[in-house]
């Protein structure tokens, strides 16, 4: 792959990953309401679940979702699921002012799932790579390398820009002391996750 087709890869990779949307919001509340650690792990757990869908799509898993619909209906429908737990669980919990210092109350691995569970929960994320990749590959010239290099790229950036998110949102809740307004950034949150499931199952119906 030449350096001009890779910058062109990377560029679209890193618009991708700064988009808005649950990932985001998941990673803030870790990083937030936790430490940046926990923002840090779910950051690396997602992108290792985005690196596994670029993987899968190279492997062929437009195949699979062309012959086997329900797969990636299922798929679909769960993330929602997900999105609305999690949404429904911010909204119901008890919610108040904390010391930075006693903000380590979620572990570790539960960082991890939440981040991990996000990325994979969106199959859509397959359908992106699979269109994305299809620009990027010339017929014959396809080796491990290649493949290696593209994977390992969409981990990479979605990894350091969510790392990044958490590194500065982390700062910013120190500095402003912003787990003092828990309970109204935790509304926030719990609302944005429901709209997001709620988006997720309008598109399903009006696709």
């Amino acid at each position: 792959m030449e350096l001009t087709t890779w910058f062109s890869l990377a560029i679209i990779c890193i618009i991708g990953a700064m988009s808005p949307g649950p990932s985001l919001a998941v990673v803030l509340r870790h990083s937030l309401y936790n430490s940046a650690g926990h923002g840090i792990i779910a950051s690396v757990a997602h992108g290792v679940g985005v690196g596994l869908y670029a993987a899968l799509s190279l492997a062929g898993l437009a195949s699979l979702i062309t012959h086997f619909p329900i797969v990636f209906q299922t798929l679909v429908y769960a993330g929602a699921a997900y999105l609305a737990y999690m949404g429904c669980k911010i909204l119901t919990s008890q919610s108040s002012g904390f010391d930075v210092s006693r903000a380590n109350t979620t572990s570790y691995k539960q960082a991890a799932q939440d981040g991990f569970a996000i990325a994979f929960l969106n199959p859509k994320l397959a359908i992106f790579f699979i269109a994305l990749f299809s620009q990027f590959i010339e017929p014959g010239s396809m080796t491990l390398f290649v493949a290696i290099l593209m994977c390992g790229t969409v981990l990479s950036i979605d990894t350091l820009w969510y790392f990044f998110v958490s590194v500065v949102s982390a700062k910013a809740s120190e500095k402003f002391d912003l787990t003092k307004r828990q309970a109204v950034i935790d509304k926030l949150l719990g609302v944005a996750f429901l709209l997001l499931a709620t988006r997720v199952l309008y598109q399903q119906f009006m696709d």
